[in-house]
């Protein structure tokens, strides 16, 4: 298992596993959303903030996270490949990228939608705390916030 930064080379591979799990994430539902989200991906390549799991030299898991914001954007693992810490490797590769003294945010699904379980278990273990509840894509969303070593 490698984890490393997600070059443009590997955009179909990328998008092979969102389009695998995509129904586990608000405004991923359409083609032209689809469209969309592979341009952003490949916009976060542009600027290294992409980063990849790789198993034999297939993807496995993916992760988008701004630098300038300081916030982890998208992570997904395929579910054939769960419970290997990949999302782990992945988060904490992420955190070598990111200023360390700042909080990290992810936005995941409110408590009790079934598809956030395991999201919000993850980020709780990574030592994320619940924060502010709000809405994207038309969907409910809380923050999970990863306090900095201020």
């Amino acid at each position: 298992m490698t984890i490393e930064l997600g070059m443009e080379r590997d955009i179909d591979q990328w998008m092979n596993l969102v389009e695998k799990v995509k129904d586990s994430f608000p405004g991923l539902e359409t083609r032209e959303a689809l469209n969309e989200h592979k341009n952003t991906v490949l916009d976060f390549m542009g600027r290294a903030s992409a980063i990849c799991a790789k198993e034999q030299g297939k993807i496995v898991g993916t992760l988008l996270f701004s630098k300038e914001c300081n916030e982890l954007c998208f992570l997904a693992v395929d579910t054939e490949y769960r419970r290997q810490h990949i999302a782990e490797k992945m988060v904490s590769f992420m955190m070598t990228k990111m200023d360390s003294n700042k909080d990290i945010t992810v936005m995941t699904h409110p408590d009790g939608v079934p598809e956030g379980v395991a999201a919000r278990a993850f980020y709780k273990r990574m030592g994320f705390v619940e924060g502010e509840l709000s809405e994207e894509f038309g969907s409910p969303v809380q923050q999970f916030v990863l306090p900095g070593k201020k």
